[in-house]
């Protein structure tokens, strides 16, 4: 998909904001949503997207929605980072699929990244264990503040 087309509500995000699909869920509040990658290319992979919004990038998105999420965005990667001590982390946003882009739900990635730990690649590893998943997400929210 190129970096120009409509939004697609039918996308797995959407489905998980609305309910329709189970999602390890972090955090949430009036503006953001965070859960974990079910395809993670590191141990705490964890995605934030608006919660209202059908913007299918960050050049499509509102100013005002952007300044609420880059705020959940850095909530969470300090939970992140509480959680999980990494010796680093990526955050990370795609926009179109040759830039990788999977899902066409704005949202930001938030990698932890251990040194000498090779990372996966993007959206291309197996899926997680949803119990694991479940204690991760436990773990990182009870960092959030």
């Amino acid at each position: 998909m190129s970096l120009d087309g409509t939004y697609d509500d039918g996308n797995i995000f959407a489905k998980i904001l609305r309910g329709e699909m189970p999602a390890a869920k972090v955090f949430e509040d009036d503006h953001v949503l965070a859960f974990m990658d079910v395809f993670p290319q590191a141990r705490g992979h964890t995605l934030v997207i608006p919660k209202h919004s059908a913007a299918r990038n960050l050049l499509d998105e509102d100013p005002a929605v952007l300044a609420k999420l880059i705020l959940g965005v850095q909530r969470v990667a300090r939970a992140v980072r509480a959680a999980l001590k990494p010796d680093g982390l990526v955050i990370t946003q795609f926009n179109g699929a040759v830039a990788g882009q999977t899902v066409f739900h704005l949202h930001f990635h938030i990698i932890p990244r251990w040194d000498g730990v090779a990372l996966g690649r993007h959206a291309e590893g197996g899926m997680a264990d949803p119990v694991e998943l479940k204690a991760l997400a436990e773990q990182i929210a009870a960092k959030i503040s």
